[in-house]
């Protein structure tokens, strides 16, 4: 058996609220909280009274007049564009089409905004990955939608009335970046130290 670390019991005296979070999420047709942004998803179906969807297939979510919706959100500390599908094909694409998007922007775990998108709205984009789609025969892997595309187009519909800094968001991708180049760099430099010393032994 493997010892547990010291900050096992600080997780234990949490899991009851985070069981809660799981059992809230489950009304709301969100299977596992810790898996495809669930946690997320729900904040998203919550702020904005919309009922997820159950299931992978499909789309993820409705509003009480039945148009049903894609979410999307963005850690903008990470990233400054919102993920799509890792297989875009032209049905996926024709499914985009007809449903209306809420578009979620994170700082870390904080929804800070959220913007609407009806249907049509997003068809410069559609349109491209349909030509590309058509030109090469194959699914897409996960094409983006830029986060300042969906600001300047889309309607607000939450705020957290908290400033939202994108200069500070650029600034924490850009040292994050860095970061990651260099240990990449030190691992690269680890290794080639240790087959040199493997070679001379």
């Amino acid at each position: 058996m493997m010892d547990r670390h010291p900050d096992w019991e600080r997780l234990e005296a949490l899991m009851p609220a985070v069981r809660e979070f799981q059992a809230l999420a489950q009304e709301h047709g969100i299977d596992d909280i810790f898996q495809d942004n669930g946690g997320k998803i729900l904040q998203m179906l919550l702020a904005l009274n919309l009922q997820g969807i159950p299931g992978r297939e499909g789309n993820d979510a409705v509003d009480v007049d039945g148009r049903e919706f894609e979410l999307k959100s963005v850690n903008i500390w990470l990233t400054a564009s919102f993920s799509t599908n890792h297989h875009i094909n032209v049905p996926i694409i024709n499914k985009y089409r007809k449903v209306c998007w809420v578009f979620a922007v994170y700082e870390g775990i904080e929804m800070r905004r959220a913007y609407f998108m009806p249907p049509g709205s997003l068809e410069v984009y559609f349109q491209k990955w349909e030509d590309k789609w058509t030109d090469e025969q194959k699914d897409i892997n996960n094409p983006k939608i830029p986060l300042n595309f969906v600001m300047e187009h889309g309607e607000l519909v939450y705020t957290d009335q908290k400033k939202l800094d994108l200069d500070k968001a650029k600034a924490i991708r850009a040292k994050r970046t860095k970061e990651s180049k260099e240990r990449k760099e030190a691992k690269k430099k680890a290794q080639e130290e240790l087959k040199l010393s493997l070679d001379e032994g």
